[in-house]
Order: structure tokens, then sequence, then C-alpha cells
């Protein structure tokens, strides 16, 4: 059986080593950071994740999802914080049985890798950073930062799931007609803080992803299984697009303090260490990679942030970069050992959508800092949440798609323009979704929307 070297044991690395041990392959994963179950690395720089769908499909079928549930914590909605500290709940879902889960990433991580390391065939390397590669040798170069010296790695197969800042990502560039395009956002952000009651209680309602919008930036907040929230604050960098609001205004205790005050009275009262985590954490970057090709001649592959690295506000990254592994390891099944079709196929299915929802998510972060506190938008959700009950198997809402569903992200996103063109046109000139013209609402959504073919 072939040997295959997964460069990186992040989520993707260490879930994708799980399926390929268990078709009997012998895998080795090489990952540049310390073990970070022996290690503190987490550097306050991580966002919570949102488990929907799409991953929990994945573990579901490597056997792994009873773990993970283990700690998780399921959100119904979105609770949004108004200027005045009141709030409302706007839900996820038709009902209860449709929501996201708040899991840590690092706690996520490390279960994976114990889990993985339950497999004889699987070995995880730490402390060892990829330098180059030469697929003509089928090698890949790394350092040993424990020795300082270079090891040569020769495999069948290497698949590179290391991350948005990808070695293997930066070696391809150099194969012709490759194409690759980066994007930051003129936004950062920073992890942020909040502690349980003394008796380990939340502060908060539990089951909910906590917004405050502000217009031009939020604050979130995701609950952990401490009793805690990890709590992220995104901001423009600097005075030309944020003002006052923005990374580069708040310089001093003083101001961050007085900005907590003013945006987000009712979060400061729960954030003790406000001022220490603010100066304390690094402020982190948003970026969008999208490239072409991902494969090299049945050798190699990338997959997850590696090849598709996206924002986080649709909370799809880690459930994109999952259902890469579902979609390969139902090519590996249609295609045994034979890697160019392999590889040829996953990309050609993979690429159009992963493109899709770096679209959506960064027009996702539009509605989440603005448009969520808006009235047209609370009554356009009305209003589609009407027409999903009254149309359940054509109207069906962009998010339930994206996260409910198995929908190809490419369908949710041309389906959605269609639908909010739909929503924008019904709720012109009415103040309640009962005064929408049905008649009108059938017309339209028989006119621009096929009946939807679902993916369950």
């Amino acid at each position: 059986m072939q040997n295959i070297t997964i460069v990186g044991a992040g989520l993707a690395g260490s879930l994708l080593s799980i399926y390929l041990a268990k078709k009997g392959y012998s895998v080795n994963v090489y990952e540049r950071r310390p073990d970070m179950r022996k290690a503190d690395i987490s550097a306050g720089k991580s966002i919570n994740l949102a488990l929907s769908t799409r991953g929990i499909h994945a573990l579901k079928e490597v056997g792994l999802y009873d773990e993970i549930k283990k700690i998780s914590i399921p959100m119904y909605g979105r609770m949004i914080h108004a200027l005045d500290s009141s709030t409302s709940l706007q839900p996820y879902g038709k009902d209860k049985t449709e929501y996201i889960n708040s899991v840590s990433r690092g706690d996520l991580n490390k279960k994976l890798m114990d889990l993985a390391e339950g497999f004889q065939s699987v070995k995880f390397h730490f402390n060892m950073p990829c330098t180059s590669m030469n697929m003509d040798k089928n090698e890949i170069y790394f350092r040993n930062d424990e020795t300082g010296n270079a090891e040569a790695i020769k495999s069948d197969i290497t698949i590179a799931t290391d991350g948005a800042t990808s070695p293997v990502r930066m070696e391809m560039l150099k194969v012709p007609r490759f194409d690759f395009k980066q994007e930051y956002e003129n936004y950062g952000y920073k992890e942020l803080h909040i502690p349980p009651n003394a008796d380990g209680t939340f502060k908060m309602e539990t089951n909910a992803l906590h917004i405050w919008p502000r217009g031009s930036f939020m604050l979130i907040a995701l609950p952990n299984m401490d009793g805690s929230f990890t709590c992220t604050l995104f901001l423009a960098y600097d005075k030309s697009l944020g003002g006052e609001s923005s990374f580069e205004a708040l310089s001093s205790k003083e101001k961050v303090q007085q900005f907590f005050e003013k945006n987000f009275p009712d979060a400061i009262e729960l954030m003790p260490e406000l001022l220490e985590d603010f100066f304390g954490n690094p402020t982190g970057t948003l970026i969008t990679i999208k490239c072409f090709p991902w494969c090299i001649d049945g050798k190699l592959a990338m997959l997850g942030d590696s090849a598709h690295a996206i924002v986080p506000f649709f909370g799809q990254g880690m459930n994109a970069a999952f259902e890469d592994c579902t979609y390969l390891n139902e090519c590996i099944n249609k295609y045994p050992g034979d890697w160019n079709s392999i590889f040829s196929e996953y990309q050609n299915l993979r690429k159009v959508n992963t493109d899709a929802i770096a679209d959506l998510a960064q027009e996702n972060f539009v509605e989440m800092r603005d448009l969520v506190a808006d009235a047209r938008f609370q009554l356009k959700k009305k209003i589609e949440s009407l027409l999903y009950k009254k149309f359940p198997d054509t109207f069906i809402p962009k998010y339930t798609m994206v996260t409910f569903l198995r929908v190809p992200y490419s369908v949710a996103l041309e389906r959605g323009r269609i639908q909010e063109s739909i929503l924008h046109e019904l709720s012109e000139g009415v103040s309640e979704p009962e005064g929408i013209n049905m008649e009108k609402a059938q017309r339209l959504i028989t006119g621009k929307l096929i009946k939807l073919e679902l993916i369950t």
C-alpha cells in the first residue's frame, strides 16, 4: 500500500490522516509547530469555530462525531446586542433541530490528533517546518528544529494541509501557469475574553452566538465548555478607513476603555481583563486566497486553507476543509490507486465551490456587522422564513443551504442572490411579513427558481 505524507497537523490534516488510515494507508504527518498537547501555542489568535452540517458529516464518516460532540456547545441563533444593551435572538434555523456548534479550535485539534494516533499507521512529527519540495523526485524537504538538520522525505503521495500561509503553496508558485490571488481585508481582529461566574456558570445566554453589530465594526462572542466566552473584536486597521473606530486610534488604555464603554456597554461589564487582553493579544489578519491548480501529476495536492483560505464570517472555514476530506475520500473510492484521476476530479469538484464560499463569507461580514440591526433586513428575514414554510422545496434560505444542508456552495451563492432579489421586491412598501402579496411571491419564485435537488 502506498505511503502518504501530510504537511500540516491542523484540523484538516489530522482529520485527513484518519480517513487515509481507515483505508489502510501509511500516513506521516509533519507539523512546523510543537505538539500543542504538550506546549501552549495558542498566542491569543484563535477564533472559536462553528461546527455545522458539512463538518459533522465528515466527522460521522470516520466515526468521530460522538467524541467531538462532547466538547461542543449548540448555538440556536444570533443574540443581537443593541447599543442600549437590549437583546434580541434571531434563530438560525426553522426550529431547534437546526443549530451550529461552538467548539474550541485548540480542543478540537488536540482531540483529532489523539484519535488519529489511535491508528498504528499514523505518525506525527512535530517541530518540522517544510522548507521546499521536488516533485520530480517525490521529495519534500523539512528542517528539524530540534536538531537543526535538514531532512528529505520521500513518499508516494503528498497532501498539503499547511494553512493560509502554506509553504507548499509558495513552492507551487514556481509551477508554470499557477494562478494565485490573495486579498487581505482592511480589518483585523483581536481576541478578548469573558470569564465564567465564580460558580462556573455563563454570564450570558449559553446557546447563542452573541453579536454587537455597530455598522462598520462588531464584537462577537462564542461560548466555551468552561463557562467562559471567547470574544473577537473586528475593527478597521487604520484611521483612514475606521476613523476613531480603528486599531490605530485605540493606542492607549484610556482610549480602549472609552471605546468599549461607548460601543459595548453591556459587554465591558463582563470583561475584567479587557485592557490586559487587548494589549497582550496580537492583532490577527483576515485573508482570502484563491489559486489553481491544487494538484501536480497525481503526486501532490493541497487541501483546506492551503488551497482556499477564507474569512470567518460564514463560519465555514473548517467545515469547507472537512468537506474537502469528504470529497477526496469519495474520489479515492471511485478511482482506487489512480491518483491522477483522484486529484483531478477532487479539484474540479471543489474549486468552484470553495470560490463560492469565499465570496459568501465576504458578503456575510457586511450582514453581521451592519445589516442584522437594520429594520428592512429583519423584515426580509421574516418574509424569508414565511416563504420557506410555504415553499420548503424551492425557497430555501441561503444560510440554511450553506449551514444545515450539503448543497454545493456555488448553488447556494447563485440561488441566494436570486432569492435576495425576490425578498427585496416583496419587502418594498411592506411593514409586516403578512403584508406581502403571496400570489406575487409564488409567481416570482416559480419564474426565477427551479426546484432544488437537495443533497443531504
